[in-house]
């Protein structure tokens, strides 16, 4: 890939995954601020009349434009590991948007993501991925997704709150990887045949199909368990899934030299570590930092009679 063209599909990729964050901001923002704290369907209209959580949608729609962008001409085994700066825009938002404090331990964690992506990406030199990958590739592919994603979600039925956030968030993780090729694949036909000749293929269903269940997988890991067991598996596996779908379905492959392959693997094994440690040690919640209590001295009550 020429280096221009390599640029703007890691700018793209990294415009996508700060819309993500925003989107994630911006709707647990207004989701919370409702003076009324209201539940069903006047939560409902609450949010509906927010403008807040609209430019949530919005921002939400943005980085899947972004992401369909950076995968039409970039590699999925770059665009998916970046996706996961996610968690550091997310953490920048919370501190100067929220105005939460945020522990030096989380801002280490942060670098450590970035370089750990920036090495990956440097060292492994990801290339190819101009294949058109056959039926049996992808038939392959998506049997495999859907078998591991399956039996994960089968496991995720028992077992405590972690054990199970855990299993299903790793099910949408897969489901999400598949995704990125499905996103791939339809924008290849859009380009090829146009919005209506995009609609005689297959990959446009296989897109919505995939959406629908990454969104119920996802829903479901972050309903039956803590945010900081199941973001980890989420923001980790699908980067792994993706680099493998990316070798069996477009050829994408890697640098030769044994020496900065494990360089590059290194520096992901090092992204991993930065994700979990910034899972666990960001804020638990979206809240406001409480500001300095107010010195007695400052106000002072009455004088006591005497």
């Amino acid at each position: 890939m020429q280096p221009y063209r390599c640029v703007v599909v890691i700018v793209f990729a990294l415009l996508a995954a700060l819309s993500n964050a925003v989107n994630v901001v911006t709707q647990h923002i207004a989701s919370t601020t409702d003076p009324r704290h209201s539940s069903g369907w006047r939560l409902v209209r609450y949010l509906f009349r927010n403008p807040l959580w609209l430019f949530g949608w919005a921002a939400l729609a943005a980085a899947f434009l972004f992401q369909a962008l950076a995968l039409h001409d970039g590699l999925v085994s770059v665009v998916q590991p970046l996706l996961a700066t996610e968690l550091v825009f997310a953490l920048v938002l919370r501190r100067f948007w929220i105005h939460q404090s945020i522990l030096l331990s989380a801002w280490i964690a942060a670098a450590m993501t970035c370089v750990g992506l920036a090495v990956f990406i440097a060292a492994g030199e990801p290339q190819g991925g101009y294949a058109t990958p056959t039926s049996h590739h992808w038939g392959t592919a998506i049997a495999a997704c859907v078998v591991g994603s399956a039996v994960l979600t089968v496991l995720a039925r028992w077992g405590s709150p972690g054990r199970r956030a855990a299993l299903f968030a790793s099910a949408a993780a897969i489901m999400w990887a598949i995704e990125a090729t499905f996103i791939k694949a339809t924008t290849d036909t859009l380009t090829q045949f146009g919005v209506a000749g995009m609609f005689t293929h297959w990959p446009v269903y296989a897109l919505v199909a995939g959406g629908v269940a990454g969104t119920v997988l996802q829903q479901a890991a972050l309903h039956v368990g803590p945010l900081r067991v199941s973001q980890p598996f989420l923001v980790i596996i699908d980067p792994i899934v993706s680099i493998a779908l990316s070798v069996w379905l477009f050829e994408e492959h890697f640098t030769s030299d044994a020496a900065v392959l494990a360089l590059a693997s290194a520096g992901f094994a090092v992204m991993c570590v930065g994700v979990v440690v910034l899972t666990q040690t960001a804020p638990a919640t979206m809240e406001a930092s409480p500001g300095p209590e107010p010195h007695p001295e400052r106000h002072p009550g009455p004088t006591p009679r005497t």
